[in-house]
């Protein structure tokens, strides 16, 4: 299944919105929705610091998904695993 993200972040002194369709895990999803949408825009979220080369004052403002879910916080505590 996909679910819609968007991502409201700031870099370089500049706000910027990132939108995009991301599939995830239909057992995971449906076990912990919002965790597993958080894990996903996680990652998607390390594309774009990488792909824009983001400065040192990057920062999540607003994560979204399916249009109403406010995720932001569960992001913020995602944490890689190595």
């Amino acid at each position: 299944m996909n679910i819609n993200i968007k991502v409201y972040l700031y870099s370089k002194g500049t706000k910027f919105l990132q939108s995009g369709s991301f599939p995830v895990v239909n057992s995971e999803f449906n076990k912990d929705p919002d965790w597993t949408a958080a894990i996903a825009t996680y990652e998607w979220i390390q594309q774009i610091k990488n792909n824009f080369a983001a400065s040192e004052d990057f920062r999540i403002d607003q994560v979204i998904y399916n249009e109403d879910n406010d995720i932001t916080e569960l992001v913020k505590k995602v944490t890689p695993k190595f």
